[in-house]
C-alpha cells in the first residue's frame, strides 16, 4: 500500500477518534458520565492532539 494511502487512513482514523473523544467530553459535561473538571481538561488536550494529527496527516497525504 502506498504511503500516501496510509497517511490518509491515519488522518481518517484520527478524525474519528477526535469525534469520539468530543462526544465523551460532552457527555461528561452533561453529567451522563462520571468525571470532573480535570478529566475534561485531559480529554480536551487529547482532542487537540488528535485534531492536529488529523490535519497534519490529511494535508501530508495530498502534498507531493
Amino acid at each position: 500500500m502506498p504511503i500516501k494511502n496510509v497517511q490518509a487512513l491515519i488522518a481518517l482514523a484520527s478524525m474519528i477518534c477526535a469525534l469520539f473523544v468530543a462526544h465523551i467530553v460532552v457527555r461528561i459535561q452533561r453529567g451522563e458520565l462520571p468525571g470532573g473538571d480535570l478529566w475534561v481538561l485531559y480529554l480536551r488536550i487529547l482532542l487537540g492532539f488528535l485534531f492536529a494529527a488529523a490535519i497534519t496527516f490529511g494535508l501530508r497525504s495530498f502534498l507531493p
